[in-house]
């Protein structure tokens, strides 16, 4: 291998590390979560965790149940009730 093939292979990785970094720091974010009823959407962080947990306390629900688990009617409960508090 000669040092022009080395350099570009270097090049070469040296730049999809480079994007998959950037490509990755611009998509973290906090998660959005849509809520059908009201049509609006909700970042779903430790805000929102802790309502949720509140929420699920109080209705009886299992607080350690992903909220994404939940049935349509229930994410439609926990948005009317979120929306109250």
């Amino acid at each position: 291998m000669d040092g022009r093939s080395r350099f570009l292979g270097l090049w070469l990785l040296a730049s999809v590390l480079a994007c998959s970094v950037i490509a990755t720091s611009c998509t973290r974010h906090d998660d959005r979560v849509y809520d059908r009823e009201h049509g609006d959407y909700h970042a779903w962080n430790h805000d929102e965790v802790v309502h949720y947990n509140q929420w699920a306390t109080e209705n009886h629900r299992d607080a350690n149940r992903d909220f994404r688990g939940l049935s349509p009617e229930e994410q439609k409960e926990y948005w009317s009730w979120r929306h109250r508090h």
